[in-house]
């Protein structure tokens, strides 16, 4: 049989690689006459391509066309059991393990390293190793022996170490480090990372040994640990302290399933020198390693001079904070194979290897108090006030606690005993409570009824953990209300922005922002940078603000969940602000388009004493209080329909759009669903024109946009 281009299966091996990718992807499983070969063949394109895709982050099909291998290999293996093999990529995940984990002694001892925590004890290490081996660090014209021992410095994965061997190029043993002589067999949980390779690539004249003992460090990404600790709490479970501890955990499921759902990942760092002969040096190592199909770190470097090595040090001590993992620390050998069997070991670490030692994450201390701070949105943070310690690098005295439901899972008391982290090394935060410490003297925490910063009554919405004070003249929040209610889309005072905002609030001239219009011409002339005319120009744009439509004043309320879009659904329903003032739960909650959550937060926000104040001299400011009812002239195309805008207009701009639709019967949403009619879309659209071709909705440009406004 042979395919469109004439490639034979009965002969895989003459056929060029782009004729042999398509002839595997297009395969007609039922006429497959040499099912050998081309399982075979499928199993080796598989392993290729998990290699670019996994180990060199470069993949070359796309994952449609993997998905495609993977599915005719299934194919051929359900129709031909009989050539199932265990290191085929279909069988990564095997059965439950019965009876625990066996116990399996390493070919050569898992050493741990010797660590250093500071540049002296590091001087020390170098020393130690010129020292050993007759050298120096030295230069020409020194009067001494020029160095010649290099070093290759390595980024220190925080995960779980484990031994992988193979034979014949064939992955048949994988374990835990154990106590270092003895390890647990941990093959089929191995086997589901999908970066560890069944089998070895033989290419470009590479040799592989018969048998291979390579050591490397799995470990969980710091994406897939927030994941999984999610994942946890909603199950009630306890969540990991750090990924080192979750990668161990996840090595050892019972069940591949589990671990497999953990997406691990692996950095080979390693091999017995003995299985590796013809290679010299560690740094020759890693670069064979990478050759032949392992996943290895590509932040190595090879240095000659103890300058060298702090220089690495010094650039990744930061720039580590950007890696999608988590490091501790970089491990430092001597470069030469040779060097390393003269220096030697002790009974427990390499004499030519040393792990210097970021400064610590983590730390424990205590928690003198609890205070509670209020954001600039209004949410009510508790924030442990702690016995200072030293945390990766700097002292630290504070560690949010993020809110009530966070103090209640991780059982925080005043008085407790804490290990504390910076998260990312920046945001202190409290890990876990060490309540074998506990006396008797700690105190439960009870977050308040009233803002600590203005006194107003606190609201926890239903579905919430945020507890929030709602009130407009919290001076807590004063700076981003000011802000939003002057903003464009709201009240839209032009020329009152952040920097004159900051210079009113600073001069004590407002404090809410009713306040805005009682300021007067001296108020103003005074500020940095005003003159007469832009003093003015502020004067009059504050007094025109004065009649924006009332959708434009909800929203520059800054109601929790009112937009500009529910302003306006409001004020449809609603001819005045006192009116929607005056209305219950029940009248709110019927609107389309308001749920449950918005009716609730709206009540809560008009019961607020302080919010009314500012109502009142809002009203005595002559702010307009009645919705400005648009003239509504129905045309054909528009009445009844919803339109949703993506990308730029040329000719409009997205409230013109929005008022010329509504003028002529139609509605406007912001986000596409299958109620939506039509999508005008302009250039550079976002997802939404992605939505609206996955429901199927009509879609018009902006010239059919306005020939429909013309016809």
């Amino acid at each position: 049989m042979r395919n469109n281009k004439g490639a034979s299966e009965d002969n895989m091996g003459t056929i060029n690689q782009e004729r042999k990718l398509e002839y595997l992807l297009n395969l007609d499983i039922e006429k497959v006459s040499n099912p050998q070969e081309i399982i075979k063949a499928l199993r080796e394109e598989i392993e290729k391509h998990n290699y670019y895709y996994y180990i060199k982050d470069n993949p070359i099909i796309s994952d449609a066309q993997y998905d495609r291998l993977m599915r005719n290999l299934e194919a051929l293996e359900k129709k031909y059991p009989e050539l199932i093999t265990d290191d085929s990529p279909t069988q990564r995940i095997g059965a439950p393990i019965e009876g625990g984990f066996a116990t399996v002694q390493h070919s050569e001892k898992m050493l741990s390293l010797q660590d250093a925590f500071s540049y002296e004890e590091l001087k020390d290490f170098i020393n130690r190793v010129y020292k050993e081996l007759g050298k120096s660090e030295g230069g020409p014209g020194s009067g001494k022996n020029p160095a010649t021992v290099e070093f290759v410095c390595e980024l220190k994965i925080d995960g779980s170490a484990v031994s992988l061997v193979y034979e014949n190029g064939k992955f048949v043993r994988g374990a835990t480090r154990g106590d270092g002589v003895f390890g647990e067999d941990i093959t089929a949980n191995l086997k589901t990372i999908n970066s560890i390779p069944l089998r070895l690539f033989s290419k470009n004249g590479l040799k592989i040994p018969p048998r291979l003992d390579v050591r490397g460090e799995v470990y969980l990404g710091k994406d897939e640990f927030k994941r999984i600790n999610k994942e946890r709490e909603k199950e009630g479970l306890p969540p990991f302290a750090n990924p080192r501890n979750a990668a161990a955990g996840s090595l050892r499921q019972i069940d591949p399933a589990n671990t497999a759902r953990r997406r691990l990942n692996i950095f080979v760092y390693g091999a017995v020198n003995s299985m590796v002969p013809f290679i010299s040096g560690q740094f020759e190592l890693l670069k064979y390693l990478s050759e032949i199909g392992f996943r290895v770190n590509p932040n190595i470097k090879k240095v000659a001079s103890f300058d060298g090595i702090i220089d690495y040090l010094e650039l990744w001590r930061d720039e580590r904070k950007n890696l999608p993992y988590e490091t501790d620390g970089v491990v430092i050998k001597v470069d030469n194979f040779e060097y390393q069997r003269i220096l030697g070991q002790t009974s427990k670490s390499p004499r030519w290897a040393i792990a210097y030692k970021f400064p610590p994450e983590e730390e424990v201390t205590k928690i003198l108090d609890i205070e509670v701070n209020v954001g600039r949105t209004g949410v009510l943070t508790p924030v442990a006030i702690l016995q200072p310690v030293r945390v990766a690098g700097s002292t630290i005295s504070r560690a949010t606690l993020h809110n009530e439901d966070e103090i209640k899972r991780k059982g925080v008391m005043i008085g407790d005993w804490v290990v504390v982290r910076k998260a990312g090394d920046v945001i202190p935060e409290i890990v876990k409570v060490i309540e074998e410490r506990r006396d008797g003297t700690q105190k439960e925490f009870k977050m308040p009824d009233r803002c600590p910063a203005c006194g107003s009554k606190v609201v926890r919405l239903e579905g919430e953990v945020a507890v929030r004070c709602t009130s407009i003249a919290c001076p807590a929040q004063q700076y981003e209300k000011i802000i939003h209610f002057a903003s464009k889309g709201a009240m839209d005072i032009e020329g009152l922005g952040p920097a004159v905002v900051s210079k009113l609030l600073e001069k004590k001239l407002i404090s809410d922002p009713a306040d805005i219009y009682y300021l007067k011409y001296e108020d103003i002339i005074k500020l940095e940078n005003f003159k007469d005319k832009s003093t003015r120009n502020l004067l009059k744009a504050i007094e025109e603000s004065k009649n924006r439509p009332l959708s434009r004043l909800l929203f520059a309320l800054g109601i929790k969940y009112v937009g500009s879009h529910t302003a306006e659904v409001l004020s449809k329903e609603f001819p005045t602000l006192d009116s929607l003032m005056n209305a219950s739960y029940e009248e709110i909650e019927k609107i389309r388009e308001i749920g449950p959550k918005i009716a609730e937060s709206i009540v809560n926000f008009f019961r607020q004493e302080q919010n009314l104040k500012v109502i009142e001299k809002l009203r005595k400011a002559g702010v307009n209080f009645g919705s400005e009812l648009k003239e509504v002239t129905e045309k054909e195309g528009f009445v009844g329909k919803t339109f949703v805008i993506t990308g730029k207009l040329n000719s409009f701009s997205r409230e013109e759009a929005t008022d010329l639709i509504e003028s002529f019967g139609g509605r406007v949403t912001s986000s596409v669903s299958r109620n939506t009619d039509i999508v005008i879309v302009g250039e550079n659209p976002g997802s939404k024109l992605d939505d609206a071709r996955k429901f199927g909705i009509k879609t018009i440009t902006e010239e059919e946009f306005k020939r429909m406004i013309e016809e």
